[in-house]
């Protein structure tokens, strides 16, 4: 399928679920060089991630529930990107929720924002001949059976009706029905399967650790270990990870591509870090593990280093600095955190 190149300078690109954490982050990136359409509903994305971008002539946000269909060409907010003349060259497609607790809170709609949403996302591309990155998920390969590291050949061990089952199985059809649209109509989609991101921009409330352990003490709080110390997973920098993204999306390479880091972390070790950090004395408490939480895989990235030559180069304590001052520095969060006392 020939490719429709930028008429102007700067290509057309899509991001859905661009508002999000990681999303917002990539439109940053990308807003740089080109122009930048960001589709997202707020299900789990937020205003204020983008609200800095709402006024560069190169960016336009499109609100809009990607499980749906859409026509960029018609939109008479898309006028100045020229989209029936100029087309769209990629689409990094992120739209779906992620968050752990989310996974019992918009059972329905993660699966069909993986299955409906990918097929739109795999219609535009077929509409507008443009590159396709999926985002999908180390969650693919379910809980590790062995320690080691996971291979983008393993087929994984997921439970098909288990509390995590929306987003997995539904980033395992995600896979599939892209594949599939490569094969019949030839486009060119790749894959990527993204491992545990950390940094700015996370939310609060949606029951990832390292935020939660942050919040609890920067207010002196206790940090509460669900399950035991020595759990262990691997944690990313989300600046590393959008490196691999683009690396991924610029290559001729179609993954699966495992992105993330291979260095296990414990528990233990990262609540360890995040007191010493930010010079509090909260206690640690141990409580028994949530329904959602499971044994994280950690990713085999041999691949992605030999192909892609990219490999994370922020170690975990300069990641956790950022999110900290991040953290400190921000209104919103603090006045979530505080109850908009500051």
């Amino acid at each position: 399928m020939a490719k429709r190149s930028a008429a102007f300078d700067k290509k057309n690109i899509v991001v859905t679920g661009g508002a999000g954490f990681l999303g917002s982050h990539l439109c940053d990136l990308l807003v740089q060089r080109h122009k930048v359409i960001c589709i997202d509903n707020f299900s789990t994305g937020s205003e204020e991630n983008i609200h800095h971008l709402l006024s560069n002539p190169n960016f336009e946000f499109v609100r809009h529930d990607f499980s749906e269909t859409i026509d960029l060409s018609t939109l008479k907010e898309l006028r100045a990107f020229q989209v029936p003349f100029q087309g769209i060259q990629e689409i990094y497609h992120l739209a779906s929720p992620s968050s752990p607790k989310d996974y019992t809170r918009l059972t329905v709609e993660t699966l069909l924002a993986n299955a409906n949403g990918t097929r739109n996302a795999l219609d535009m591309a077929k509409q507008f001949s443009a590159k396709l990155l999926l985002v999908s998920s180390g969650s693919i390969y379910g809980e590790p059976v062995e320690k080691t590291p996971f291979p983008e050949n393993y087929f994984g061990y997921v439970n098909p009706i288990g509390v995590r089952s929306p987003y997995q199985e539904g980033k395992r059809f995600a896979e599939a029905l892209t594949v599939a649209y490569r094969t019949r109509f030839g486009i060119d989609a790749k894959i990527v399967r993204l491992f545990n991101t950390y940094g700015p921009r996370m939310r609060l409330d949606d029951g990832r650790m390292i935020p939660e352990f942050i919040s609890a003490a920067i207010q002196n709080q206790p940090i509460t270990i669900h399950g035991s110390k020595e759990d262990v997973s691997t944690y990313c920098y989300v600046t590393d990870a959008l490196e691999g993204l683009t690396r991924m999306m610029a290559s001729k390479e179609i993954g699966p591509m495992n992105i993330g880091h291979p260095e296990e972390q414990t528990v233990g070790h990262i609540a360890e870090q995040v007191i010493a950090l930010t010079g509090a004395r909260p206690d640690i408490r141990m409580e028994l593990p949530l329904p959602y939480d499971a044994k994280q895989a950690t990713p085999s990235v041999r691949q992605a280093r030999e192909m892609l030559g990219w490999f994370p180069v922020v170690p975990l304590d300069e990641g956790l600095k950022r999110m900290i001052e991040y953290m400190r520095g921000s209104r919103t969060v603090n006045s979530q955190m505080f109850g908009g006392m500051q």
